[in-house]
């Protein structure tokens, strides 16, 4: 039976570009097909098990062939797997797809066009340049610049291209800007026309150069503006001095390696993007029930003893979220721990237990084990009986403490952490190349694995290799942690918590923008 095959547009570069149709396509694929132009973060749509084909330029070899390309989706398809081509920006615009399409047709293989955000449109808005303007502009066209002067001059009616309408965009023309100006100047447009070039726009790396028609080809060579690009050609270039909104933002040119388990990400992720930043996950760790025979059963005798607890605390949402997968387990009913006061040792713990209706008696204003110590001390009595849920790489001060005043304390390792089995190949070529901007480091974990895994991956010194980024720490204990380790924390938020490690971040990036002004 053959398969089907999806040509889907990327969008421009963000990941949240995407159409949810998109996104579909994505979940569904036996195969993913993708080049440079789409985002890699957006593989993470991709169900586990799924082939990921690359056919972009790498070091050791060239770029696949347009007809190679076609032939592999035929391939595929015929081997009945359902293949996802993903396009950066929009497939139908000088993004070939109609000869994808017409190899898939003739070989009566079911395909379907899924249409993306062009480049043309969203990276002059994520520039500040509006395409259409009710005074300045009612009409754009789009243009090739790919092709060598020959070729532009039999495909481009420059006479009737320059005066057609208010807007002029050309993709894929950087190389022939000194050409494409010569052409518009020669054919009617004035030389003081505005110019904008747009590279790698939506994305981290954006970067705007500014000319006119007269100048702007020198500008692109003492500058060595690379591409690609969008160029913008037209009054609409204007605009973007008062509308640059994505530049503004204080994470704007920031890529942040995170290194969270995935399934705690979603906070920080969402914050970074918020401020313009761009995360990229690589999760160190995984959270997973404990194997240990010992461990399973001491949860067992804890949770038939619930009625004997003064106080039930935990030290982390993982807590939470393990500890009501043993309740539910073993069936017992969290109403038996009646008779114990409920603490938590900071803000997220306290939500992820009030959102199962428990209202937390005890919150630290130090949001570490020091400072739920600090704050329970008061209410401690000898012969109190404390249930503590927690990982198996817990620190011991909290119990230490509590044994100390004369509390009976019972732990329970309801999770273990371990160091995650898959990584994205794409966040270790980012750190090596030195394009990672701040690492994020949210406990003492995330640091020790993040080591260990780099020297899997055959980096001798792991340290050395960190040092080309920014450090931030969640608190102090992650810091010591860090420092243990030889890295040099430059960024810890005075609360422990996701939203005040972001400000610090943003905080950091715009000090170091301000210094370089």
């Amino acid at each position: 039976m053959k398969g089907k095959v999806y040509l889907v547009g990327a969008g421009p570069g963000d990941p949240k570009l995407i159409t949810m149709r998109g996104v579909e396509c994505l979940q569904r694929a036996d195969v993913v097909v993708y080049d440079r132009l789409a985002s890699p973060r957006l593989l993470a749509h991709v169900k586990p098990g799924s082939e990921r084909v690359y056919v972009g330029k790498l070091p050791d070899r060239h770029t696949m062939k347009q007809e190679e390309i076609n032939q592999l989706l035929v391939d595929l398809a015929l081997e009945g797997k359902t293949v996802t081509r993903l396009k950066g920006g929009d497939p139908t615009i000088f993004g070939r797809v109609g000869e994808e399409a017409e190899l898939l047709e003739a070989n009566g293989i079911e395909f379907e066009i899924v249409p993306g955000i062009t480049s043309a449109i969203a990276v002059p808005a994520y520039a500040g340049i509006p395409v259409t303007h009710r005074d300045l502009a009612s009409s754009l066209s789009i243009i090739t610049g790919h092709e060598s002067p020959e070729k532009l001059d039999r495909s481009i009616h420059w006479d009737k291209v320059t005066n057609a309408t208010g807007t002029l965009i050309f993709l894929m023309g950087v190389a022939k800007i000194g050409y494409i100006s010569d052409q518009l100047i020669q054919h009617g447009k004035s030389p003081s026309t505005p110019v904008a070039l747009v590279r790698w726009g939506t994305r981290v790396e954006q970067e705007t150069l500014v000319g006119t028609l007269e100048n702007i080809a020198a500008k692109v060579e003492a500058a060595n503006f690379k591409p690609p690009a969008v160029i913008v050609v037209g009054e609409v270039v204007n605009q973007r001095e008062s509308l640059r909104w994505y530049e503004k933002k204080p994470l704007f040119g920031t890529r942040i390696l995170v290194t969270r388990a995935r399934a705690q990400s979603s906070d920080l992720v969402r914050l970074i993007e918020e401020l313009g930043g761009e995360p990229c996950e690589y999760p160190v760790i995984e959270t997973r029930d404990p194997s240990d025979a010992a461990a399973i059963n001491a949860i067992e005798q804890a949770l038939k003893e619930a009625d004997t607890f003064d106080w039930l605390m935990f030290t982390s949402v993982n807590g939470v979220e393990a500890f009501y997968r043993w309740l539910q387990r073993y069936g017992v009913d969290i109403r038996k721990f009646a008779k114990a006061r409920i603490a938590a040792v900071g803000p997220k713990t306290a939500e992820a237990l009030q959102a199962r209706g428990l209202a937390v008696d005890e919150l630290p204003a130090q949001f570490r084990q020091e400072g739920l110590v600090e704050q329970l001390d008061a209410s401690l009595k000898p012969g109190q009986r404390a249930l503590i849920a927690r990982g198996d790489l817990a620190r011991e001060v909290l119990p230490r403490e509590l044994n100390a005043r004369g509390v009976e304390t019972v732990e329970l390792d309801v999770y273990e952490t371990v160091i995650a089995e898959y990584q994205d190949d794409m966040a270790l070529e980012l750190l090596e190349e030195g394009a990672v901007h701040v690492i994020t480091f949210t406990s003492s974990s995330t640091v020790t694995n993040l080591i260990e895994l780099l020297r899997r991956n055959g980096i001798e010194e792991p340290e050395k290799l960190l040092a080309k980024s920014h450090i931030a720490s969640i608190g102090p204990v992650t810091t010591a942690t860090a420092a243990a380790a030889g890295l040099q924390v430059s960024i810890e938020p005075e609360e422990a918590t996701i939203e005040a490690l972001v400000a610090a971040i943003a905080a950091q990036r715009l000090a170091d923008r301000a210094n370089r002004a």
